[in-house]
């Protein structure tokens, strides 16, 4: 063997070898949490982080501790959601710290770690993937209830690294909207969650009308009968419908989460009452560690 070719191998082995030593590491910090969700649709523009935000607050708001990791490398919205778009995150001697969001949900994301809010990740595969492993191995989450992972549009690197590295989720809530082009692309991702045995909690069907607040009267904007459709085609749960409501803006733009900033909203409490089905799922699956009630 010429010595460039042996020098290439060590070059390999040593990669291999730090990819397992931040595998094993991220997997350790993991461990202090007893329940590990992910959000995903297949289809951008459903309302994901809308979704994902919402949930870790009423779960917080249950007494519950929580953190959200945002994996949307590229376009990432949880921090703004959370108030905390702006502040950088910074490491302590025990790894890096999440910084704590409205409704004190814990959150880590890319977007606190750029210098400027136009500043764009332009990467490929493999540098996503190294920089989520790498990511996990170090921040310091502390003993939580729930992390909820917001996974970008599709079922690509992210989706595969955090699904792959995260061994024990408990399962993933997927995000739809009534529409029936919606329904086609996010089969994909129940078709994902079901070839890497990722358990599916149910399905939450957001934007599914929009309800006059002067007369009460329904309009259904994306259509009707696409999530209904969809869950009977996958043999699925529907966690719930989540209306409309113009205000679910001013609050994201604001910095609060909705269920926060208009807990008298109808959404608000269709958010609400997920979260308890969420919780319940999670406590009275085989093997959970979750065996506490409410707050625990």
């Amino acid at each position: 063997m010429s010595s460039a070719a042996e020098i290439q191998r060590k070059i390999r082995i040593e990669q291999i070898r730090k990819i397992r030593q931040q595998e094993e590491e991220a997997r350790k910090r993991l461990s202090k949490i007893k329940h590990k969700i992910i959000v995903l649709s297949g289809k951008g523009g459903v309302g994901k982080s809308f979704i994902t935000a919402n949930l870790a607050a009423a779960l917080a708001q249950k007494g519950y501790v929580v953190g959200v990791f945002d994996a949307d490398i590229h376009g990432p919205s949880i921090p703004k959601i959370f108030g905390v778009h702006g502040q950088t995150l910074y490491a302590g001697p025990g790894g890096i710290m999440p910084l704590l969001g409205v409704g004190n949900v814990r959150v880590v994301s890319a977007d606190l770690m750029l210098p400027s809010e136009e500043s764009a990740l332009i990467w490929r595969g493999p540098l996503k993937t190294g920089f989520i492993r790498e990511l996990l191995s170090m921040v310091n989450w502390g003993e939580m209830d729930f992390l909820l992972v917001d996974l970008p549009p599709g079922t690509g690197d992210e989706a595969l690294t955090i699904a792959q590295l995260i061994k024990d989720l408990d399962g993933a809530i997927i995000v739809t909207t009534p529409s029936d082009l919606t329904r086609i692309v996010v089969k994909k991702a129940i078709t994902f969650c079901k070839q890497l045995n990722v358990d599916i909690i149910g399905i939450v069907n957001n934007m599914c009308c929009f309800i006059c607040p002067k007369c009460g009267s329904k309009y259904y904007i994306f259509g009707k009968g696409g999530a209904d459709k969809l869950t009977k085609e996958m043999g699925l749960r529907l966690l719930g419908d989540i209306p409309l409501d113009p205000r679910i803006s001013e609050a994201m733009d604001k910095g609060v989460p909705f269920v926060i900033a208009f807990p008298e909203a109808e959404a608000a409490k269709k958010l609400m009452e997920i979260a308890e089905k969420v919780a319940e799922y999670v406590e009275k699956k085989p093997g959970s560690g979750g065996e506490e009630g409410e707050g625990g």
